[in-house]
């Protein structure tokens, strides 16, 4: 039996706002870290409301300091709202591996994808998992750090 769009919605915001409060009242010594992968609070601005918006994802590839994002809402057929946020607006604040930062988000191009894909697949096989579910192409995210115009 398939979940209801609406009753998934729900649960993925309860889900995060759990791991948010464990995440953030330990410092990220408890829940730091899922599928043996870093984990990291992703603050975007919402691209209608304008307001700050919390997500809570898995970082498969940490590249010094790059850090790659799979947008793939669980192979839904839908984007996460937080790629649709920050496709909107790329500044972003990350928490998570030690520090938090103000980072630039862009969507990793084919030939950046094709690279990557290979190391995201292979740090969670569940990524390969959720593209088969869907026919949308999952984005890849790439952050990198925002520094000021000198």
């Amino acid at each position: 039996m398939r979940t209801s769009t609406a009753a998934k919605d729900r649960l993925v915001r309860l889900g995060t706002g759990a791991h948010r409060a464990v995440f953030s009242a330990t410092k990220g010594r408890v829940f730091g870290r899922a599928l043996g992968m870093p984990v990291i609070e992703l603050v975007t601005v919402g691209r209608r409301s304008g307001k700050e918006r919390s997500t809570m994802l898995t970082v498969p590839v940490v590249d010094g300091d790059r850090l790659v994002l799979v947008a793939s809402y669980g192979g839904d057929d839908r984007h996460p709202a937080w790629y649709l946020n920050l496709r909107a607006h790329p500044t972003v604040r990350v928490t998570g591996l030690g520090a938090t930062r103000t980072m630039r988000a862009r969507t990793a191009d084919e030939e950046e994808r094709a690279a990557l894909w290979p190391r995201i697949v292979a740090s969670y096989q569940g990524y390969a998992n959720y593209q088969t579910r869907t026919s949308r192409r999952i984005p890849v995210v790439v952050l990198e750090p925002a520094y000021a115009d000198a």
